[in-house]
């Protein structure tokens, strides 16, 4: 198997046509390649470098983001595993897929031996949960504010879900709360898991797993999110959409009623593939760089779409530290300020 820097060597060797098939909006200029952003927007923010020394070398200069070809294959298929990744820079380069034989089977799961593609993995997974409701996975979000969480179809708990450390390659075990990534069909396209530690409540409550990265996604995210309370047919005239899944569980707590919709991140946000009969948007706000790069993105091809965009805030750092440390009162009269009053009439108890 190659590496990550030989697979990225390998694309930047057919940079141009690398180009040509992942960010099809764009154009050459010159020594360059020209396109709006990693999502293929129209535009000129982004620049891929197709010769020289900083062959397949990107920047985008709206956000500050950058990478070479290998990363640039990740954020425009929406994938976050990187055995994922590999597989799609294989098929292109039109590499053998690594023979699952060969690999370490002591120490990695099936799942990640397998060369199923990644959204029947995810679709898998999801298959094997259990029901949220008085699990563990359950209680962690209780001890946050969120006491409807098991009332979301797209919520679920494994009982001892595969993590497997990407650098090391050792495999271990957590009870994990596993999430539906779904399109605009309602087809289960990813899942994300939230690992927990497996030592359960203690005095500090449900803690994350003590790893480097407790929150992973698995399949495609792109243009997809995690989706609460939308009508059959995904139909949804307002809805409120945001990055984290913490953030829009706790607008959800207080407005239950109202569909919505946790992209994941900041570039998905920006991406995320808006309903049709969509008419009024709420963002929800995320302080940070990258969260305002997706607000921004996001508002734009509402806008295009004819779709109101607008900005909901949160008084402390974020929705769910506003729930947990304000009350849901406090946060529910912060939202009434803030959305058009047919909207606070309809979604917001009174």
């Amino acid at each position: 198997m190659l590496s990550a820097s030989e697979l990225a060597e390998r694309l930047a060797e057919k940079a141009e046509a690398v180009c040509r098939h992942y960010l099809s909006e764009g154009g050459r200029a010159g020594n360059y390649w020209v396109v709006g952003d990693v999502q293929n927007n129209k535009g000129r923010s982004l620049y891929v470098h197709l010769t020289g020394p900083r062959v397949g070398k990107w920047t985008d200069a709206a956000t500050g983001q950058y990478g070479d070809l290998l990363d640039l294959v990740r954020e425009t298929c929406g994938l976050t595993d990187f055995r994922d990744v590999a597989d799609e820079a294989r098929q292109f380069l039109s590499l053998p897929q690594p023979d699952a034989g060969s690999v370490r089977r002591a120490n990695v799961p099936e799942d990640a031996r397998t060369s199923t593609p990644a959204s029947e993995r995810a679709r898998r997974l999801f298959r094997m949960t259990l029901p949220l409701a008085g699990t563990l996975a359950d209680t962690y979000l209780r001890e946050r504010g969120i006491l409807r969480a098991s009332t979301h179809a797209a919520l679920r708990f494994h009982p001892s879900c595969y993590y497997r450390d990407l650098v090391t390659g050792e495999t271990s075990t957590y009870p994990t709360l596993v999430a539906a990534v779904t399109d605009a069909e309602s087809r289960i396209t990813g899942v994300h898991r939230t690992y927990l530690d497996r030592s359960g409540r203690d005095s500090d409550g449900v803690r994350k797993a003590p790893v480097d990265n407790p929150r992973r996604a698995l399949g495609r995210l792109l243009r997809n999110a995690v989706r609460f309370r939308f009508p059959a047919g995904a139909s949804a005239p307002v809805l409120a959409a945001g990055e984290g899944l913490e953030t829009m569980l706790s607008l959800s707590h207080v407005m239950p009623e109202m569909p919505m919709a946790a992209a994941l991140t900041a570039n998905h946000l920006a991406a995320f593939r808006l309903p049709e009969a969509c008419r009024r948007l709420y963002i929800a706000a995320d302080a940070d760089a990258a969260g305002r790069y997706g607000i921004e993105g996001l508002s734009r091809r509402a806008r295009a779409l004819g779709v109101l965009p607008l900005v909901i805030a949160p008084e402390l750092g974020d929705f769910n530290e506003d729930l947990r440390r304000l009350g849901a009162d406090r946060l529910t009269r912060n939202l009434r300020a803030q959305l058009a009053p047919e909207d606070a009439a309809a979604f917001l108890p009174t």
